[in-house]
């Protein structure tokens, strides 16, 4: 009976599906915004490759703050759910600003922090998915690693089409349709997410703080970071890199991400599967290789098929860390999933500032050959921490 009991619990149900599908969603709401947004602001807000920089620096700045406020506050209280639609309401007004409005001030301040909340929504996505798996005894790891796979199935298919939309009937009309993809977002939320009031988590003993983790922790933090700021600086460069210094086609830059997330699904289920197995400090640390590898390639080559080819060791790096990572925050972090996964995000919006900066600063003075050697530099510091942190 408890292994029948065991086989039911893993079987497909509406919630865990309804997950999936709003994953998959607020995936295509990101990836229909983020590869076009240096070409966007260079084109149609018109500034240069330093403002470009600053503006994803600012933008960090002000994700941090929104994220962790919201991370701290949904730990302690109220109903992460109605959290995630309104992130998804405020998201989805976002993009109707950036589809009208091309004063770069407005966007950098009132755009960002209306886009910061909307891209809150995913780390509590995957909170409240966390919660929803230990509720129901499905395997955290596996059902995690899913989730991450449709970020990065939305990522096949949302570049190619942001990059379509932008080029072949303009930048308010891709916005629009991240827009309408954010509402029908809240949409699924509202009606088949579960509500799962915290009074439920309330013991008397104290929530397991980063405190007695904190060396593991911080190193953790680190290496993340600085995986997600050479992420970061690829993601800015690499469009106006492929465009203005190679001369190849704007098509090209859309096809390289989608090449890459299409990539990146197997490799996150499979780390999803292996995890137990062969643990999560090992699989960071193929992450970490494979990102060594991917920017000597950047640095070495620049032939078409090259570039192409090169997504498979970009795919390695970004799915490990998208998908184990959060879950190793979350192993030194229990009872604080919320605030766990939005520290883990957090390494994200921490390397667009760092990356930002470089990218524009690198780019404007050196050329981008400069920026994917810091990118290699960074790397090298990532595998550092990996070397010294313990296992989970």
């Amino acid at each position: 009976m408890s292994i029948l009991n065991s086989v039911l619990r893993r079987q497909p149900d509406l919630t865990s599906s309804a997950f999936l599908v709003i994953a998959f969603l607020t995936g295509i709401a990101g990836a229909l915004q983020l590869p076009t947004l240096s070409l966007f602001l260079s084109t149609e807000v018109k500034v240069n490759p330093l403002m470009v920089g600053l503006y994803y620096t600012g933008s960090a700045v002000i994700g941090i703050v929104v994220s962790q406020m919201l991370a701290t506050r949904s730990d302690k209280q109220g109903d992460r759910k109605r959290l995630i639609l309104h992130c998804c309401i405020l998201g989805a007004l976002g993009c109707v600003l950036y589809a009208w409005n091309r004063n770069y001030f407005i966007l950098l301040i009132v755009g960002v922090i209306l886009s910061s909340f909307g891209s809150t929504a995913n780390p509590q996505l995957f909170a409240l998915a966390r919660e929803h798996a230990d509720r129901t005894g499905r395997e955290a790891a596996m059902f995690s690693s899913v989730m991450r796979a449709q970020i990065s199935l939305s990522w096949v298919i949302g570049p190619p089409v942001a990059f379509a939309l932008a080029l072949g009937f303009g930048f308010p009309v891709m916005y629009l349709s991240a827009a309408v993809v954010f509402l029908l977002c809240g949409a699924l939320v509202t009606f088949l997410l579960p509500s799962m009031p915290k009074s439920a988590l309330k013991t008397d003993t104290t929530l397991a703080s980063p405190r007695q983790n904190r060396h593991d922790t911080l190193l953790l933090f680190f290496a993340c970071t600085a995986m997600w700021t050479c992420n970061g600086v690829y993601l800015i460069s690499m469009p106006l890199y492929v465009v203005n210094a190679l001369g190849l086609s704007e098509k090209l830059a859309g096809i390289m991400m989608g090449t890459a997330a299409g990539l990146e699904i197997p490799v996150m289920l499979i780390a999803g599967y292996v995890a137990k197995r062969v643990g999560k400090r090992f699989l960071m640390r193929i992450a970490v290789g494979a990102g060594l590898l991917f920017y000597v390639g950047l640095v070495l080559f620049s032939a078409e098929w090259a570039l192409l080819a090169l997504q498979l060791l970009n795919a390695v790096f970004i799915g490990i860390l998208a998908g184990i990572g959060m879950l190793y925050f979350q192993d030194l972090m229990p009872g604080q999933a919320g605030t766990a996964t939005t520290l883990f995000t957090n390494t994200t919006r921490v390397g667009w500032i760092i990356s930002g900066s470089l990218a524009g600063i690198v780019a404007q003075f050196w050329g981008y050959h400069a920026v994917f050697f810091i990118s290699l530099l960074m790397s090298v510091g990532a595998g550092y921490c990996m070397w010294k942190i313990k296992d989970v």
